[in-house]
């Protein structure tokens, strides 16, 4: 590198530093005040409004544990807040909003099953203690770090991660079965599922063109349609292995500490497997590493 072009490199990244620096503080004197509820708690009840994504809700779940402290929890969302979190080349089932009627549908017996979840539905205007969606406020970057990590920014509150946080019967008809799910978002360049094939017993779960995409790696693929959330947990629940990647299906097996495996997508690292069982990769030997160690062990 000539010295004029290392002049130039060292100048543009402390620019770039110190706009971001900038853009933090500047942020910060924009956001709300969230380290006291919205209206004052009484009761035995906590009451939290949610504007998605799923995945965000389910990473949300110590959080409101944590804030609740023990008191029922009373869950809300607030539905057709528009999606400006992927490009158009990124596809997602709920289009250009968050959560919808269908989302709280899918939900409702996943959180019937929870005993601190007492209550849960769409927001029509009841008073709340906690906006989970705050977050969204804070000028983070939340292409980075973790996903249930923000709430613990954001409301001073803190939880074991390394211990579930959902419950759910697992299904044993997929005891001996390897579930996969990869959405047609964050893919890690140079990554390949096609060695795959040379094992037996693999399910996919997800939607039907993301397992058509996954079925031209993996012909063998046998495809798990699946009614609500609920059935989706008990799956991934029940199973020898799961893998995914940065999408729904991975938030449950990681508030379910089954054995897991991650695709950490390298432009937005933000979802990070903590406690037993807990794999993660970027690099495809050491993707086939894993899964072998795993599989033969």
């Amino acid at each position: 590198m000539s010295f004029l072009k290392k002049i130039w490199t060292d100048w543009k990244l402390s620019y770039n530093h110190r706009q971001k620096e900038k853009s933090f503080s500047s942020g910060i004197m924009n956001t709300p005040q969230v380290l006291t509820p919205l209206v004052p708690v009484s009761g035995d009840t906590v009451h939290f409004k949610h504007t998605g994504h799923a995945g965000d809700v389910i990473y949300s779940i110590p959080a409101m544990k944590a804030l609740a402290n023990g008191r029922k929890i009373h869950l809300y969302f607030e539905l057709g807040q528009p999606n400006r979190d992927f490009t158009r080349q990124m596809k997602h089932p709920n289009g250009n909003v968050m959560l919808n009627e269908k989302s709280v549908a899918l939900f409702a017996p996943l959180m019937a099953q929870q005993p601190d979840i007492h209550f849960f539905g769409p927001w029509k205007g009841e008073p709340i203690h906690y906006d989970l969606t705050a977050f969204r406020s804070f000028p983070f970057d939340y292409r980075m770090y973790s996903i249930t990590r923000w709430y613990f920014l954001t409301f001073a509150i803190t939880a074991d991660l390394g211990k579930p946080w959902l419950q759910v019967i697992p299904d044993k008809n997929f005891a001996d079965k390897i579930v996969l799910a990869r959405s047609s978002r964050y893919h890690t360049p140079g990554i390949s599922y096609s060695f795959l094939s040379r094992y037996s017993n693999l399910v996919f779960v997800g939607v039907p063109d993301e397992y058509e995409s996954m079925k031209q790696e993996i012909p063998q693929l046998v495809y798990q349609p699946v009614n609500n959330f609920a059935e989706l947990a008990s799956i991934i629940a029940g199973s020898k292995l799961f893998i995914g990647n940065q999408s729904f299906p991975f938030s449950l097996a990681e508030a379910l500490k089954v054995t897991r495996i991650l695709e950490v997508y390298h432009q937005c690292p933000n979802v990070v497997p903590e406690g037993p069982g807990a794999y993660d990769f970027c690099y495809q030997p050491q993707f086939e590493k894993i899964v072998s160690d795993i599989l033969n062990r």
